[in-house]
């Protein structure tokens, strides 16, 4: 080699980086499947409350005090951000959504008010 030139620099490649790396994938893997068996349930039934209580309250917001639903959803109380609401005025009932994890439906009834469905009176 001619003086004053530089050597081409090698990429030096490390025995086993790729299994590392499947290595942390699979552990990560893992993590969530036992985060999801031990929180599972618990989130599952918070979700369960929390649509409940949202299209219940939500639907007497609606349909008994006469608000628009924009309006009603800033009733939601805190913890409740990821609950989606929808309407149906056709059928004045609303519908609140946990992505994933549950849904309930509440409709106006006259005399009964907003109750969940299904519903047997």
């Amino acid at each position: 080699m001619a003086m004053g030139m530089a050597m081409p620099k090698t990429q030096v490649r490390r025995p086993g980086r790729r299994r590392v790396m499947w290595l942390v994938v699979a552990a990560v893997l893992l993590a969530g499947v036992a985060a999801a068996a031990v929180f599972g349930p618990a989130l599952r039934g918070y979700a369960a409350a929390g649509t409940a209580y949202a299209a219940r309250v939500t639907c007497s917001c609606r349909f008994v005090a006469g608000r628009s639903l924009a309006d009603c959803a800033k009733d939601k109380v805190a913890g409740m951000e990821w609950v989606r609401l929808s309407e149906d005025t056709e059928r004045r009932s609303v519908t609140a959504v946990f992505p994933l994890l549950g849904s309930d439906e509440a409709a106006f009834e006259p005399g009964w008010g907003c109750v969940l469905r299904p519903w047997q009176g």
